[in-house]
């Protein structure tokens, strides 16, 4: 896996993975950026709910889980000094379908958080990460 980062100006850069997509990261005004994409560290955040996201669907899925909706929402705390580090992150699992099994979806969140999420799992081994889920069943 490889990705290529290219500075454009002040703190601007395009972000290109190996696969062929781009992303823009910028940092804020008062660090001298014009606040024209996400910051790496929210980055972060966001490639480990979607890897995490991508798990809990692809089992759920597999179960044959009538599976319609599911929304990760994640938070960090950082740390006050630099490095600002995450010490903790929170995910929130949202999944919504018809006639849901609440087992299912915990198995889903255990599997993806123990086994499977590469992000998740790597980050875990150097600060504290925590998760919850809900069910919403349509009726």
């Amino acid at each position: 896996m490889k990705a290529r980062i290219k500075w454009v100006q002040d703190a601007t850069f395009i972000a290109e993975s190996g696969s062929g997509h781009a992303v823009v990261i910028d940092g804020p005004p008062e660090g001298g950026g014009r606040n024209l994409g996400v910051r790496p560290m929210e980055m972060l955040l966001m490639g480990t709910a979607g890897c995490t996201a991508y798990d809990v669907v692809h089992i759920l899925r597999k179960s044959r889980q009538p599976i319609e909706d599911c929304v990760i929402e994640i938070e960090g705390q950082r740390a006050e000094q630099e490095p600002k580090v995450f010490t903790h992150i929170h995910i929130h699992f949202i999944v919504t379908g018809r006639d849901l099994n609440d087992s299912a979806v915990k198995r889903a969140v255990k599997l993806t958080a123990e086994k499977y999420c590469s992000a998740s799992i790597m980050l875990g081994k150097a600060v504290e990460i925590t998760h919850d889920y809900e069910v919403k069943n349509i009726v």
